[in-house]
């Protein structure tokens, strides 16, 4: 049995972490051993490893923070789910590992003809991206936003959940070998951030678009991509910023918030869970997790890796150039 295991942190994740043996400790009243089946590595992940996230686990700890596992066996007083039931994972169980003990009143059943690897993805990046397509600005079909990062986990998620409710997405990606797979999967308009051939963002986005009012902007950049996408919206407009993957502060032009009026808001999921009533909660986790099971929401895998090859599987994920999640999973799942 192995899992990923951190004593400290520093600021190149892939050092501090590594592949430990261990044997479980005994199962107690109402526990079971969890054999893992996949869980993703997200930039929060990341972050935690480096210690700029803003909730860190005592030391030592295990990484990983959401994912889908198998029921192995059961404890004293255990009689479900069921031995070999498919489950998911609750949040920050430390899910980088081989095998995991939890309560099992803990976990949810998911069918087991699920595909584990897509539905590890459920409990971070689709709700991300479903409720800031839904929290911040009163959207109607065949309205527009514009998001960076878009080749990310959350946005390849709001590229397929703005489609499916009519709107329309402006995705902007670092690299040109990006655009035609976002075009593939549905996004509307790609384009290369910066200044591309003597013209500015705001410039080609007025363009692509044909002058549309842009009202919601997504930014997972900050620094100075932050600001580009503001010269991109429209008077009035929010813009959302739930990450920082320059490393660096929101820059964001004072004309673009005193004449453009552009609200600037931040989104965390593990806020929204403090505040949301649990029938908000159950009602968005239902519908995102029907729409995984059926296949009409898949995010792209660029890579996937045993609990073995962590390191190699944290640089690959901390890097930028990927073309889709790294994925940790049990070796018959290995792609």
């Amino acid at each position: 049995m192995l899992r990923a295991e951190y004593q400290t942190r520093g600021p190149v994740p892939q050092d501090v972490i590594e592949a430990v043996n261990f044997e479980p400790p005994e199962l107690k009243e109402g526990e079971v051993l969890l054999e893992l089946l996949a869980s993703p590595i997200n930039p929060s992940d990341v972050l935690t490893l480096t210690g700029q996230y803003g909730i860190l686990p005592p030391l030592p700890a295990i990484g990983g923070n959401e994912g889908v596992a198998r029921v192995a066996e059961h404890g004293p007083g255990v009689s479900a789910p069921a031995i070999g039931q498919t489950v998911l994972l609750p949040v920050g169980i430390g899910t980088w590992a081989t095998h995991m003990v939890a309560k099992a009143k803990s976990l949810i059943p998911l069918p087991n003809e699920v595909d584990p690897i897509q539905m590890s993805m459920v409990t971070v990046n689709p709700p991300t991206a479903y409720l800031m397509l839904s929290e911040f600005v009163d959207l109607q079909a065949g309205d527009w936003v514009i998001q960076n990062a878009a080749n990310s986990g959350v946005g390849s998620y709001l590229i397929a959940l703005a489609k499916m409710r009519g709107l329309k997405t402006v995705n902007v990606v670092r690299r040109e070998s990006l655009v035609a797979p976002l075009l593939s999967v549905g996004a509307d308009v790609v384009l290369v951030d910066g200044v591309v051939d003597g013209r500015s963002l705001a410039e080609r986005v007025k363009e692509a678009t044909g002058g549309a009012s842009i009202m919601l902007g997504i930014d997972a950049v900050g620094g100075t991509a932050t600001a580009r996408l503001g010269d991109a919206l429209s008077e009035g407009a929010t813009l959302v910023n739930y990450g920082a993957m320059s490393g660096e502060p929101c820059t964001l032009a004072p004309g673009v918030i005193i004449f453009k009026d552009v609200t600037v808001r931040g989104f965390w999921l593990a806020k929204w869970f403090r505040t949301a009533t649990p029938e908000r909660q159950q009602e968005v986790y239902g519908t995102l997790t029907g729409l995984i099971a059926t296949g009409k929401l898949v995010a792209p895998v660029h890579a996937t890796y045993g609990i073995a090859d962590i390191k190699e599987a944290v640089t690959v994920a901390a890097g930028g150039e990927r073309n889709g999640k790294v994925v940790m999973v049990a070796d018959h799942l290995l792609r």
